[in-house]
């Protein structure tokens, strides 16, 4: 059984303006040990999808349905005193701004040492010294002077770090990364995740790991699922996404990563458009006013995430036959422009596949 287990979660959340579709039916799961990777651009729900994992959705406007399972307990029906006791204790969460989500006029000291006794009954001491341990390991020079420092003497990076000694102050078994490297220097990131990649292979801890960077996300995940519109679009292990991507928003943000072997003065290849309103999704494929394969019928059918054939764990939600992907995605993995590579898929006779059309019979 997996530790997390999560399936057709849906977050809606009613404004003055309609009802906002953050999450719209996404299944997922992580075993102990694993790292998933949850890549996609702002809006796309997954800080949603994470955040109601650790019940800090729930609010008077919010329509929650589907299942998430945590070593077995059903966390959408748990009081919120059961919550409690799992948020910070066995699920800890790092969020994506650590200035902000750090107590300005508390010591960094108190704050590590209120995080370990809401979980443990432990004395102030025995606490501090948690504290003192936990900020030694994830890197912090003197641990025990800078304990006693306020959040503004440090700097973006170490901040970083204070918030994932926290969340790892009572050995959680699912850590939640939400952007852990969002606005540092490459350098910090790659420390910060070469930290996480060392807390999993010591701690057997389970990480999902939220970003809009696949390039973060290259070595230190297992899975990956790509997220778009609240759903998610494409879901594989790690090696599939890079050398095998099937769905073109994906595409997109592959060629989107700047890469050390194109020349200096090339320009980076962003996807056209932009996300769609989650108040009024459009019709059909939730990609389809972006996407440069799109076909007349893609605007009526609504495509599922299904496996790919011949590719095992491999799951996507795209209406093109996979021949038409498979051929499309040879052409663009060589540099070719969008254009171009439709015109190759057309011409070697990929683009006359039924998949398309077959759902849309089946649709009506």
């Amino acid at each position: 059984m997996a530790l997390l287990e999560v399936e057709d979660l849906r977050v809606h959340f009613k404004t003055d303006d309609g009802v906002v579709k953050a999450v719209d039916g996404i299944s997922y799961s992580v075993d102990a040990g694993q790292t998933l990777g949850i890549v996609g651009e702002s809006g796309s729900g997954k800080s949603v999808s994470s955040m109601t994992v650790m019940g800090l959705t729930r609010a008077k406007n919010a329509t929650i349905t589907g299942s998430i399972r945590f070593d077995g307990k059903e966390l959408l029906t748990a009081s919120e005193d059961e919550l409690r006791a799992v948020r910070g204790g066995p699920i800890s969460m790092i969020f994506q701004d650590p200035l902000s989500s750090l107590h300005p006029m508390y010591k960094i000291g108190k704050q590590l040492v209120e995080a370990v006794r809401t979980h443990q009954d432990v004395s102030k001491a025995r606490a501090l010294d948690r504290a003192v341990e936990m900020l030694g390991l994830v890197g912090i020079p003197e641990p025990r002077r800078r304990a006693d420092s306020y959040p503004h003497e440090f700097s973006g990076g170490m901040r970083q770090r204070v918030m994932i000694a926290m969340a790892l102050c009572n050995d959680p078994k699912l850590l939640i990364a939400d952007e852990p490297t969002t606005a540092l220097d490459v350098t910090v990131q790659a420390q910060i995740l070469d930290l996480l990649e060392k807390l999993k292979r010591e701690l057997d801890t389970a990480i999902v790991l939220i970003t809009h960077d696949l390039g973060v996300v290259a070595e230190v995940t297992d899975d990956i699922a790509v997220m778009y519109a609240g759903r998610i679009v494409e879901k594989a292990h790690r090696d599939d996404i890079f050398a095998a991507p099937e769905h073109p928003y994906t595409w997109g943000l592959l060629r989107s990563i700047p890469r050390l072997d194109s020349p200096r003065d090339e320009e980076l290849v962003p996807i056209p458009g932009r996300p769609p309103s989650l108040i009024n999704p459009p019709s059909g494929c939730s990609f389809h006013p972006r996407c440069p394969y799109v076909r007349e019928a893609h605007t009526r059918v609504d495509p599922l995430l299904e496996a790919v054939p011949g590719a095992a764990g491999h799951e996507v939600a795209c209406l093109l036959p996979p021949a038409t992907r498979r051929a499309l995605w040879a052409e663009l993995s060589t540099g070719a422009d969008p254009e171009a590579a439709k015109a190759v898929a057309t011409a070697a006779g990929a683009g006359s596949g039924t998949g398309s059309v077959r759902r849309e019979e089946e649709a009506s």
